[in-house]
């Protein structure tokens, strides 16, 4: 190997253990993040009888769970770990990832439509509605500064787990539309609709995560 080669390999290692622990700040901070919107997004919820509101606080119980097992994943790598067991930590949180978005999805489709076809209807919930546009503003920033990290260490571990954390700026945007529409116009039906809006999304990247393809490099 030349000279050239040599520090050439030792900046790319430099950049990649840079990033692995801007990653695992930046997961350590959506997890704090989540279980005080979690806490907020529960209690509103319950308080107001709103199902896109209390679906929101469970995903975020859900993707702090989702954060946790990606923080063990990083700090495997971080270690020094051989290629063989950072792959296998890899397909494991993938998979476990893509089962918190089926089970969030299965969650949003039972409640929501028992709330469609129930006789109590959503109130108004100012709370959520701060929460909303809180999170509609912070979610893309770290999700983006996620999905760049794990250009750079190549983990798809970490991209799908960006991915969840832009499923939480989406449903951010749907919370904020159907409790607006509650307050504003009385569609008591926009809040379990708003919910629903993101099954899809959930159940896409939910299989993909289960199938855990074989690691590859994402860069």
């Amino acid at each position: 190997m030349t000279e050239r080669a040599r520090v050439g390999k030792t900046e790319n290692a430099t950049q990649q253990a840079r990033w692995n622990r801007i990653a695992r700040r930046l997961v350590l901070g959506t997890m704090a993040y989540n279980i005080i919107e979690a806490i907020i997004a529960v209690a509103s919820g319950v308080a107001a009888g709103s199902i896109a509101l209390v679906g929101f606080g469970l995903d975020s119980v859900i993707e702090c769970a989702a954060a946790g097992a990606l923080l063990w994943r990083l700090s495997v790598e971080a270690r020094g770990a051989d290629r063989e067991e950072v792959e296998s930590s890899e397909r494991k949180v993938r998979r476990f990832i893509g089962g918190t978005f089926i089970a969030l999805a299965l969650y949003v489709i039972i409640v929501a439509g028992s709330t469609l076809w129930g006789t109590r209807h959503p109130e108004e919930s100012p709370i959520g509605i701060v929460l909303a546009i809180a999170s509609l503003a912070i979610m893309p920033l770290v999700a983006w500064g996620k999905l760049r990290a794990a250009s750079v260490i190549g983990s798809a571990s970490l991209r799908a787990e960006a991915k969840e954390t832009l499923a939480c700026a989406y449903l951010s945007l749907a919370l904020l539309l159907g409790l607006g529409a509650n307050a504003l116009l009385g569609w008591w039906w926009a809040d379990p609709v708003a919910a629903l809006l993101m099954v899809p999304w959930l159940v896409k990247e939910g299989i993909e995560g289960l199938r855990a393809e074989e690691w590859r490099d994402c860069r």
